[in-house]
């Protein structure tokens, strides 16, 4: 081997010690990490038995900050969070702790929860799907597997519910179309009617307008008033008869024959009355003989 491969091979040897001493320093870093943060973890757990919450909150966030390596800390301040009924905060942590745990039995905690939360919301699709990702991490839990039943069970009523609501909908739409229909019915049957009338009343008026027209349904006692009438008027100019005020007014101090029978009529009446007071005298002098009922 020449002098460059020699160096050439030193190199390579420097480089890959070097690498090698930066991997086990990022190990040793990451074990110290991890270490410092399951430290945080245990004291976090001590901290929640004493109902110290905020304090335990506290200690898991530092803990998870510290190292990406720790599922614990998150599936612990999950669990926190949901026995404070905080869901939604708990999901986050254990959908956290299942993509960070690396052994199956961690995985199968962190799924088993998540179904847990889906529960609670009332979204038992999601829950079926989250309870069978844990049994495939650990089939052999029962209390998953009773939980993945009973959300079936739930979803089943779900979906039953939401097709009945539906039906229903439909129910009470097609109800209101019917209604509107129904009253359209009932709207077009009474422009019919008011048409009709209306087309009655006109070939009624039509039938007296041509009644009148033709003369052929009047009176008789009219057409032969009206017939007297005309004959009265025609027979007055032939006679030479005039309106009462155009006839000849009678000179001054001279009685006109109409007041001259006037006064005989009124001579006529004041002797009837005179006769009539005579004979009512007579009548009141009569004795009347009285009847003894014996």
């Amino acid at each position: 081997m020449n002098e460059t491969g020699l160096l050439f091979s030193m190199f390579v040897l420097v480089g890959l010690s070097t690498q090698a001493q930066d991997e086990i320093q990022a190990v040793k870093e990451a074990e110290k990490s991890l270490k410092a943060s399951t430290n945080l973890t245990w004291e976090a757990n001590k901290q929640l038995t004493a109902n110290d919450f905020t304090n335990a909150e506290s200690d898991y966030r530092r803990a998870i900050s510290k190292s990406d390596k720790n599922a614990v800390a998150r599936f612990n301040l999950g669990t926190a969070y949901y026995n404070r009924e905080s869901y939604g905060e708990a999901f986050g942590r254990f959908k956290q702790a299942g993509e960070t745990a690396s052994e199956k039995p961690d995985k199968h905690k962190s799924f088993h929860n998540m179904g847990n939360v889906f529960m609670k919301n009332k979204e038992y699709q999601k829950a079926v799907e989250a309870y069978k990702e844990a049994l495939r991490n650990n089939p052999s839990d029962e209390e998953t597997r009773y939980n993945l039943a009973l959300a079936k069970e739930m979803l089943k009523k779900q979906q039953d519910e939401q097709k009945n609501d539906q039906n229903q909908d439909n129910k009470d739409k097609q109800d209101q179309e019917d209604e509107k229909d129904k009253n359209k019915d009932q709207n077009d049957e009474g422009d019919n009617k008011k048409d009709n009338e209306g087309e009655q009343n006109e070939d009624e008026n039509k039938d007296k307008g041509d009644d009148g027209d033709n003369g052929e349904n009047k009176p008789e006692e009219n057409k032969e008033g009206e017939g007297d009438k005309k004959k009265e008027q025609e027979k007055k100019p032939n006679e030479g008869d005039q309106p009462e005020e155009q006839k000849q007014q009678p000179r001054p101090n001279q009685l006109s024959k109409q007041q001259i029978q006037n006064l005989l009529e009124a001579m006529q009446n004041e002797e009837k009355k005179v006769q009539e007071k005579m004979e009512a005298k007579k009548v009141k002098g009569k004795k009347i003989k009285n009847e003894k009922d014996w």
